[in-house]
């Protein structure tokens, strides 16, 4: 007879790559994992791993008994599911956040989550997206919200919001008339979002088409360093002003026209590794997706009362 337990253990020792990632996934030690796995293997007749440099890979019949495990444990989940009413979600749940989302409508999403489950734990992790999509391919969250699509294997993405890029200043540098050329922008630092970030790339590239060869840029995955940056004078700033609201309108910011290509939008996705443990990501994305429209919608409202006034 097949012990489920052993069907998870192969599950997490598959989709970690090492026995030490799940025993530690599954709260037990790496010898009683690896005893699980050999009882699994003798059961069946089949070797189901092969030693690896970086810790487990499958075998060939590892790869095609796999499926048939993942549907077993998504069973399980399923019946555990409809037993439960739909407020029974618990436990603790690891979700990783954009920094962009923190300052706009995460603590609205919070609030609504906790409202329908009371029992559910939510820890949060704010890294840059980079250093997310990492995290959520080691299974280290259950759920990102990322600038995405997050293009790999078993990757869900669901799309949540867009914000503009724009150009932004102290409200009393002195740049001369608009629009700006790019030219007068390097002649000081440009801050915006961290080295590894699809804006920063396309500042970078911007100004490298520009012919400005060295341009002065300093990255920040901290969104309130960069508008102390940009408040102290440092130089100017590439950054979404949608969370700006309350320094754009006492005048200590400003956005500029600037002469150059188009800004692409930040396009940001929940995202989440789908599998038999994906229930409650899919949950919290869909409340995402919810708080996101609605946070959007509040915005071109407020963008059509400005514009009357």
């Amino acid at each position: 007879m097949i012990d489920l337990r052993n069907i998870e253990t192969f599950f997490w020792a598959s989709a970690l790559g090492s026995l030490r990632a799940a025993s530690e996934k599954l709260g037990t030690t790496q010898p009683a994992i690896s005893q699980r796995i050999a009882s699994l293997e003798a059961a069946l007749g089949v070797k189901l791993f092969e030693r690896a440099a970086r810790g487990v890979k499958l075998t060939a019949k590892g790869h095609e008994l796999l499926v048939h495990a993942e549907r077993m444990m998504q069973a399980r989940n399923d019946i555990i599911q409809a037993a439960r009413s739909t407020d029974s979600m618990s436990g603790r749940f690891h979700l990783g956040v954009a920094e962009t989302i923190v300052q706009t409508w995460l603590p609205r999403l919070i609030t609504e989550v906790y409202a329908a489950y009371p029992s559910l734990t939510i820890d949060i992790e704010v890294e840059t997206s980079d250093n997310l999509q990492a995290l959520l391919m080691s299974r280290r969250i259950g759920l990102a919200f990322l600038m995405g699509p997050v293009l790999e294997a078993r990757v869900e993405n669901r799309p949540l919001c867009s914000y503009p890029l724009a150009w932004v200043a102290r409200a009393d540098m002195d740049l001369g008339p608009q629009p700006v050329s790019l030219e007068q922008i390097a002649a000081q630092p440009i801050v915006t979002y961290g080295s590894g970030s699809a804006p920063y790339r396309q500042v970078r590239d911007m100004l490298r088409r520009a012919g400005i060869s060295s341009p002065r840029m300093v990255g920040s995955a901290s969104l309130s360093m960069i508008v102390r940056m940009v408040l102290d004078g440092i130089g100017t700033a590439v950054i979404t002003p949608s969370f700006l609201t309350d320094e754009l309108a006492r005048g200590s910011l400003r956005v500029i026209e600037v002469r150059a290509d188009p800004l692409q939008d930040l396009n940001f996705t929940a995202s989440w590794v789908d599998g038999p443990d994906a229930h409650a990501a899919r949950v919290i994305a869909r409340i995402a997706e919810q708080v996101a429209d609605e946070d959007r919608e509040a915005r071109q409202s407020d963008g059509q009362i400005k514009a009357k006034a």
